[in-house]
C-alpha cells in the first residue's frame, strides 16, 4: 500500500539533497585551484680559497734532557770530612771549594817527605864530592880503578834516591790536594750524601755529591730509518751530507718545545749522530745542544723536538677544521661549477696554527667550505658565502735559525 507524501517531509528532504550537493561543487572547486608549494631555497655555506704561504716541513720526535757535563765528587783519600762548602742544589763556578777532609796527616806526610828528600839531597851532594875526588886521584894513579866504580856507584844510588823521595814527596803533595774537592766546571751541585765529621775513604772512593753542567743543556732523541733519509734528502739539497754533520762541525738547527705547549720556544743545534743504528730499535740515536742561560729546562725531562727537513715555496693551507675523514682517508668539500658541493679527497700536511697544510687534492682557486659544514652534502646546491681562512700563525721564537742562537 502507497503512503501520500507529507509537504513537509518532502520540503526537508529537497532542503538536505541542496545542501549535499554544495558541498560536492565546493570539493570539486578545491580540486581545481593551482598548487601554491615552493621548494626551499639553496642552504647558505661559507667558503674561501686556501691560503699560499712558504712552509716549512719538519720531522719531529720525543727527546730527553740531559746535563751537558755530569761528575761524581768523590774522596779519594781517608779521613774525616772537615768542610762542606755550599748549599744543596746551589750554582757554582769552576774551582769553587765543596769538600774539605782533615788535612793534618797529609801535610804531616808532605813534610816528612820534603825531610827525607832534603837527606838524599845531602848524601847525593856528598857522594858528588866522593866521586869527584876519587876520579882525580885516578887520574894520578894515586887511587885504584876500584875506589873510583865505587864511588861511581855511590853517586848513582844518592842520585837515585833523590829521585825516588822527589817522586815519593809528589805523591805527598797529591794525597794533600785530594783532601781540598773543588768544582770541575760552572754548574749545579746536587745534595750532600755525606754529612760533616764522618769518616770518608775508608774502604775506596766516597760520592759526596754530583756536579752537574745544565747551560748548555743536551736533548737525545731518536730517528727511524725513514726520517734519516728525509734528512739526508735535505743536506743533499744544501749541498752537505751527514759525514759533513760528524767531521766539519755542520751543526742543523732544531727546535725544543715542552709537551703542553704549542709553540717551540727553544732552539739549538745537532751536535752528535750515532754512527751506526741500534739494531733493536731500528733508530739511530742525535743530540742536540741548546743554551740554556735562565734554566727553564732541567736533566731528566721530555721534551717535542722537531728538525726542518725540507720546505714548500707555495704551500696551500685550509682550516683545519674543514679537513675531515673517513674510512678513505682526508677530504673537504669544495663548492665547483652551478654551486654544486663536490666532496674532495686531499692529501694533508702539517698543522701551522689553526690551518692544515694541503700537499694534493686542491688548486689555489678552489672554494673551500670552512663554515656550515654540516649544510653542505656532496651534489647538492648550496648558496656560498664569502669568508676568510684563519690567519697564519707568526713564527715562535725558536724558529730563528740556530745558527744564530749564542750558546756560551
Amino acid at each position: 500500500m502507497t503512503q501520500g507524501c507529507d509537504p513537509s517531509h518532502r520540503q526537508g528532504a529537497c532542503a538536505r539533497r541542496l545542501g549535499g550537493a554544495a558541498v560536492i561543487a565546493l570539493a570539486l572547486a578545491g580540486c581545481n585551484e593551482p598548487n601554491s608549494f615552493a621548494a626551499p631555497p639553496p642552504a647558505k655555506v661559507t667558503v674561501a680559497t686556501p691560503l699560499q704561504s712558504p712552509v716549512t716541513l719538519y720531522a719531529e720526535f720525543t727527546g730527553k734532557t740531559a746535563p751537558s757535563q755530569e761528575v761524581n765528587l768523590e774522596a779519594r783519600v781517608q779521613g774525616y770530612l772537615t768542610l762542606i762548602g755550599y748549599r744543596d742544589g746551589e750554582a757554582v763556578r769552576k774551582d769553587r771549594v765543596l769538600f774539605e777532609i782533615e788535612k793534618n796527616q797529609y801535610r804531616d806526610q808532605v813534610a816528612l817527605q820534603q825531610a827525607q828528600l832534603a837527606i838524599a839531597q845531602a848524601k847525593a851532594a856528598n857522594a858528588q864530592t866522593e866521586f869527584d875526588r876519587q876520579a882525580d886521584l885516578g887520574q894520578k894513579q894515586v887511587s885504584s880503578q876500584r875506589s873510583v866504580d865505587d864511588a861511581r856507584a855511590a853517586l848513582d844510588a844518592a842520585k837515585g834516591q833523590v829521585a825516588a823521595d822527589e817522586a815519593s814527596l809528589s805523591l805527598a803533595n797529591l794525597s794533600l790536594g785530594y783532601t781540598t774537592l773543588r768544582a770541575p766546571f760552572d754548574g749545579v751541585v746536587t745534595r750532600h750524601l755525606v754529612d760533616t765529621g764522618s769518616l770518608v775513604g775508608s774502604s775506596g772512593p766516597t760520592k759526596l755529591a754530583t756536579i752537574l753542567q745544565v747551560d748548555p743543556l743536551h736533548v737525545y732523541f731518536n730517528m727511524s730509518e725513514q726520517q734519516q733519509i728525509a734528512m739526508r734528502d735535505a743536506l743533499a739539497a744544501q749541498g752537505k751530507t751527514l759525514r759533513d754533520v760528524r767531521e766539519s762541525r755542520v751543526e742543523p738547527p732544531v727546535e725544543i718545545g715542552l709537551p703542553g705547549e704549542v709553540a717551540y720556544k727553544y732552539a739549538g743545534k745537532i751536535d752528535y749522530i750515532a754512527p751506526q743504528l741500534d739494531g733493536a730499535t731500528g733508530t739511530l740515536q742525535m743530540r742536540a745542544s741548546l743554551p740554556n742561560k735562565d734554566v727553564e729546562l732541567v736533566p731528566g725531562q721530555f721534551v717535542r723536538v722537531r728538525l726542518p727537513i725540507g720546505k714548500i715555496e707555495n704551500a696551500l693551507l685550509v682550516d683545519d677544521t674543514a679537513v675531515q675523514a673517513n674510512q678513505t682517508g682526508s677530504y673537504v668539500m669544495v663548492v665547483g661549477a652551478d654551486n654544486v658541493v663536490e666532496q674532495r679527497a686531499v692529501t694533508t700536511g702539517p698543522v701551522e696554527g689553526q690551518l692544515r697544510v694541503i700537499t694534493k687534492g686542491l688548486s689555489a682557486g678552489d672554494k673551500v667550505v670552512i663554515g656550515a659544514l654540516q649544510r653542505a652534502v656532496a651534489g647538492k646546491s648550496v648558496t656560498p658565502v664569502a669568508g676568510t681562512m684563519a690567519a697564519l700563525a707568526q713564527p715562535s721564537p725558536a724558529s730563528t735559525p740556530a745558527s744564530d742562537a749564542k750558546t756560551p
